[in-house]
């Protein structure tokens, strides 16, 4: 070695760390997989456990997913004869109303039900759907020997924040409506809406190309205008769905016959120094499809007295002869395993349905609608 290599020696080669094998780092994904799904199963077990030790008389049944739980309401736990509130929230579509389904299906079949209270928190819905419900409604008061099932004909309904349109349709087959004096409720009416995004498609240049057999087969197709004809069509439907309305409502509330198109006079509230829409008296009628309060609707004769869920239950007892110590029950729907874990049940937020990507197809065809104004982007 020269004098010149010990005084500058060579720098050390670049280190370069041997590359780790593939294979491990999967082994550790794994393990890691392993470890958070074990963790899962451990506290969806707790879950379970949970719900069985703190359900407040919620039964979780794993193995019969259709039966109903009962769950006390009021009234002696003893009793055996019984009032049934039935629940029905949200918008009423058909696909979503399974447990409201099994609701009337349970009550009706149980001898020891005396009388129901419908209790209603649902803008509306489909024109078919809200029908069929109504059908079920009528045949739970009237029974079904058919079917075995006993008549029921003491119907109460009871009204929460919003009973409209359709939620105002399914509630005539009632003996008694109660709501309550913030209750948003009437909304006697039908519409059909469809999207029209043909100047849109122009401006970008894109559409659809449409073939077709039948002159107005493509009827409500957003990327086209509609005609005259097919506008009528749809307002023909739309005028026969709103005829039915009337019938259904006048057959429930016969004191309100050929009323509905009466003219009536409304003074503006005078509530505070803001601006006012109206500044003078204006006229309604009890069907022009808007809303009314509680109040108003009382006023106006759609409902019979304003009052509470627990003043509808005192009522249903009275009707059919119980006294208060006979119990009031609601129904609530087993919790599967699945619900527990995922948290998909929509429970006492929502016990009819979850929302159901699968339906979205179908809620976006066209129809008519018994929905209460603006509901129509609601969940």
């Amino acid at each position: 070695m020269s004098q010149s290599d010990v005084n500058n020696p060579s720098p050390f080669p670049p280190y370069y760390p041997a590359p780790q094998q593939r294979s491990s780092l999967v082994g550790c994904l794994l393990a890691i997989s392993l470890v958070m799904n074990v963790l899962l199963g451990g506290f969806a077990f707790l879950a379970c456990l949970g719900a069985a030790a703190v359900g407040g008389g919620t039964s979780t049944d794993f193995s019969s997913p259709t039966q109903l739980s009962e769950i006390h309401h009021s009234g002696s736990t003893t009793s055996k004869d019984k009032v049934a509130i039935i629940n029905l929230e949200g918008v009423i579509m058909e696909g979503t109303l399974g447990f409201v389904h099994k609701q009337i299906a349970q009550a009706s079949k149980d001898k020891n039900v005396k009388a129901v209270v419908l209790r209603v928190n649902s803008p509306g819905g489909s024109i078919t759907a809200s029908d069929d419900l109504h059908r079920r409604l009528v045949e739970l008061k009237q029974g079904n020997d058919a079917k075995k099932l006993h008549a029921m004909p003491h119907l109460v309904v009871s009204m929460g924040s919003l009973a409209a349109s359709g939620g105002y349709y399914v509630a005539m087959p009632a003996s008694k409506i109660f709501a309550e004096r913030t209750t948003m409720t009437g909304s006697i009416g039908v519409y059909a809406s469809f999207p029209n995004m043909e100047g849109l498609s122009k401006q970008i240049g894109a559409g659809m190309i449409t073939i077709k057999q039948g002159e107005i087969k493509d009827s409500g197709s957003p990327f086209k205008e509609m005609g005259a004809k097919e506008r009528q069509v749809w307002q023909d439907m739309v005028d026969q769905s709103y005829n039915l309305f009337i019938k259904i409502v006048e057959d429930g509330r016969p004191e309100l016959k050929n009323k509905f198109l009466e003219k009536i006079t409304i003074d503006p509230l005078q509530a505070g120094p803001g601006p006012k829409i109206e500044g003078k008296t204006y006229t309604r009628y009890r069907a022009d499809g808007g809303i009314f309060t509680g109040d108003q609707a009382l006023k106006y004769g759609l409902i019979d007295q304003i009052g509470t869920l627990e003043d509808a239950v005192a009522e249903a007892r009275k009707l059919a002869g119980l006294s208060e110590d006979n119990k009031a029950i609601r129904y609530e729907k087993p919790r599967s395993f699945m619900d527990l874990v995922l948290e998909v049940r929509s429970g006492k937020n929502s016990p009819n349905a979850s929302f159901n990507f699968a339906n979205l197809p179908e809620a976006l065809m066209p129809r008519l609608w018994y929905l209460a104004p603006g509901s129509e982007l609601s969940g």
